[in-house]
């Protein structure tokens, strides 16, 4: 009876006893049955799996992943079937091009002084290494005459090589950096070259060569007198459209326009906006100063 009432009064007692075993077990213990669990000799399991459930189920999910990498493999090839590599498949939502300015350095501000030649170099040197590929016997042995004022539009198929019309550096004349190697940053005669982007199939201007314009974006007008253009009066010839992509017209050099500032304001900082003018081109949306015209600064200091 005694017994009887010690366990009624205590019914509890009985649980402490497990917790007390564990609380007991040193790490020697956790050790053996941690060496155990990776490596059981009596029943030959590792990781509780037999090499047996081992083999299962890593070829379970072989079979599951090869599977999975197949489908993905299958459906990408499907995609790429219906694509060329030559031609973009949607070009209805290209815009009109944009332009962008050589020497390009850090950002859109050219600003040197004429008496420090080390101001100036870097653009010079910019300059000529663009222009390489525009030597005039570079583009003698890769290129062909074309005729100017029209299109050069070439049948084939899309996978046939194009031909690229020669845009040799002589024409741009003082801008060549022929007879001036500085292209005038020496004298405080600046020349920038511009280039529109390339856009595959693109004819510029509906058959009128598209013309560049340079002013004064904000600020005094008087401060930017003189400007002029090569080749010619400034335009793109529409010979060197349309063009056909980089796998194609391999030997394509884009045209460009060169921009000699005769006569700017020294001493302050010039904002001047280029623009394309010619059918098609849009060049006055606020939010991008880079869509048919591009903005920079010139400041040259004597």
């Amino acid at each position: 009876e005694n017994k009887h009432e010690e366990k009624v009064q205590d019914p509890d007692r009985g649980k402490d006893q497990p917790k007390a075993d564990m609380g007991s077990k040193t790490w020697a213990d956790l050790a053996g049955e941690m060496k155990i669990f990776l490596w059981n000799p009596e029943e030959r399991t590792c990781l509780g799996r037999t090499a047996k459930s081992w083999g299962l189920i890593l070829l379970f999910y072989f079979i599951f992943y090869t599977c999975l990498a197949g489908m993905f493999a299958f459906c990408l090839y499907v995609m790429l079937l219906t694509l060329s590599p030559y031609t973009p498949r949607f070009r209805d939502r290209v815009s009109p091009p944009g332009v962008m300015i050589r020497p390009h350095l850090n950002g859109f501000t050219i600003a040197f002084n004429v008496s420090q030649p080390n101001t100036w170099q870097p653009y010079v040197d910019n300059m000529h290494h663009f222009l390489a590929a525009y030597d005039d016997k570079v583009q003698e042995e890769k290129n062909i005459e074309c005729v100017p004022g029209q299109y050069f539009i070439q049948g084939g198929n899309d996978s046939e090589e194009k031909k690229a019309c020669q845009f040799k550096r002589s024409l741009l004349q003082n801008c060549s950096g022929i007879e001036d190697p500085t292209f005038g940053y020496s004298k405080g005669q600046p020349c920038i070259l511009l280039k529109m982007n390339r856009i595959i199939g693109y004819r510029p201007g509906a058959g009128v060569p598209v013309s560049v314009e340079c002013k004064v974006q904000k600020g005094n007008e008087s401060h930017l007198r003189s400007v002029d253009f090569y080749p010619g009066n400034g335009t793109f010839d529409l010979m060197y459209y349309p063009y056909y992509g980089k796998f194609t017209h391999v030997n394509y050099t884009s045209p460009l326009v060169a921009m000699h500032f005769i006569d700017v304001q020294k001493n302050y900082l010039v904002p001047i906006q280029c623009s394309l003018n010619g059918e098609g081109i849009i060049n006055d949306l606020n939010s991008d100063r880079f869509l048919g015209r591009i903005i920079f600064t010139l400041s040259i200091g004597k």
